[in-house]
């Protein structure tokens, strides 16, 4: 049970509040999510063939498009962000197979489920999964200049990526947790995602664009995320730890 010890929450003290304001419930879920965040940041820097398989593969569609478009400049700028954001989402995807899986093998899931605040720990995971997933950002400004994308155009593809991306990863999780074990994981977890991530490909797109309307939307689904699908992903493993 030593995995335990690391996220547990520091003593209550012996006032009612902790130091800087805090109650002890929120001072230890504090402290849970700052452990496992430095744990998850340090096995992303030991296993970085894991954390840049995403940013190969999103790099390897984006450059092999245009060739099969055949280089005509008004078409792959037209189809510029349907690109960058089809390439994003199965990046993502592909990144998002293996993100229990190791913890399931080796016990450290379920002591993590364990722990004194499991959706801290939770947080701390899915916070450098998100962390991960965002090397995508700079890196389609290096390769949206294969499309002819100009410069100005960049930002209202970047805006998209940032409102967009926070939600496709806890998709990803979501699906990750609910095929945890199961055989098949993969082809299982496209199965779920994909017509989920729908809505947020298309929004995703619309923002690129330089649409408004879908960036709110975009960040109205972003904030929904936030707020609901934590939950539901601890909910999914823990039922799939029964």
């Amino acid at each position: 049970m030593a995995l335990i010890s690391t996220f547990d929450a520091p003593p209550a003290p012996a006032r009612p509040a902790a130091a800087g304001g805090l109650s002890p419930a929120a001072a230890g879920g504090a402290a849970c999510l700052r452990a496992s965040l430095r744990r998850e940041l340090r096995l992303l820097l030991r296993e970085r063939f894991d954390a840049l398989a995403a940013l190969g593969f999103f790099a390897l569609v984006l450059s092999l498009l245009p060739l099969a478009l055949g280089g005509e400049p008004a078409l792959l700028q037209r189809v510029a962000p349907a690109a960058a954001w089809t390439a994003a989402l199965l990046s993502v995807l592909l990144s998002s197979l293996r993100l229990f899986q190791a913890d399931l093998g080796n016990g450290a899931l379920e002591q993590q489920l364990m722990a004194p605040a499991p959706l801290a720990v939770l947080g701390g995971r899915l916070l450098a999964h998100g962390l991960a997933c965002g090397l995508l950002l700079p890196a389609s400004a290096l390769l949206m200049p294969l499309y002819g994308l100009p410069l100005a155009q960049w930002p209202a593809l970047a805006l998209s990526l940032l409102l967009g991306l926070p939600t496709l990863v806890l998709l990803c999780a979501l699906g990750a947790a609910l095929t945890l074990g199961s055989r098949g994981g993969g082809v299982l977890l496209a199965l779920l995602v994909l017509p989920l991530a729908v809505p947020v490909l298309l929004l995703g797109m619309a923002t690129a664009q330089g649409a408004p309307a879908a960036s709110w939307l975009l960040g109205a689904l972003m904030a929904a995320a936030l707020a609901l699908l934590p939950w539901t992903v601890l909910a999914a493993l823990r039922m799939g730890m029964d």
